[in-house]
């Protein structure tokens, strides 16, 4: 028996019937010595969302310098995911850092966003690209949302 099961909830209706099959899964966990954790969340970004954020932010990296400097793919998607925080008004913070050599910034990774909130990090990141002259491969399509 596998240890772990993905339920999803898209609407009211089918709701009920699928915590009917968590709880029975969970149950024969539970019975057979095994405790269980139940989460419920909301619905992280979409495959389709993962390759448009990595495609778009790879874009920028190809072509663009930021403080007079090349940026790696990950050190761009650091660099835009505080300034959209920023702009939402969510906030980042600049502590010291552990070992005491400087600062760290911590912000909302993209791994935790909401279909939702990815779709507002990638319509930053389009307008952020089309503003400082970045040619998207992969443009967002008329109307995109979540």
């Amino acid at each position: 028996m596998s240890d772990r099961q993905t339920f999803t909830v898209r609407d009211a209706v089918q709701g009920y019937p699928v915590m009917q099959r968590a709880w029975q899964f969970a149950k024969a966990n539970v019975m057979a010595g095994r405790p269980m954790l139940v989460e419920v969340r909301p619905l992280t970004r979409s495959l389709e969302q993962n390759a448009r954020l990595h495609a778009s932010i790879a874009d920028i990296a190809r072509q663009k310098e930021w403080g007079g400097k090349r940026w790696t793919v990950e050190e761009w998607k650091r660099l835009l995911a505080a300034a959209w925080c920023r702009a939402k008004a969510q906030g980042v913070e600049m502590v010291p850092a552990i070992d005491g050599q400087g600062f760290d910034v911590l912000y909302q990774r993209t791994s935790t966003l909401t279909k939702a909130e990815c779709a507002d990090l990638l319509d930053y990141i389009y307008s952020w690209g089309v503003k400082n002259g970045v040619v998207f491969t992969d443009p967002a399509p008329e109307g995109w949302e979540a």
